[in-house]
């Protein structure tokens, strides 16, 4: 994979976590089945760990 298809993947991550927090909120706000809230709650902890995983890569630790 190259650096500007991670680049875009995550971006695409990024709105897809995004989108799901936007979509939690709105389910707690209204009666909601909380079996969907924890499933949309653990989907955005697996594209958050994506996104760290893709940011580690293309932003790489320097030792000062």
């Amino acid at each position: 994979m190259t650096e500007d298809e991670m680049r875009a993947w995550l971006k695409t991550l990024r709105t897809e976590h995004r989108d799901l927090d936007a979509a939690i909120h709105a389910l707690l706000a209204s009666p909601a089945d909380q079996l969907q809230v924890a499933r949309l709650k653990k989907r955005k902890l697996k594209l958050r760990d994506q996104i760290m995983l893709l940011e580690d890569t293309l932003i790489p630790d320097i030792i000062a």
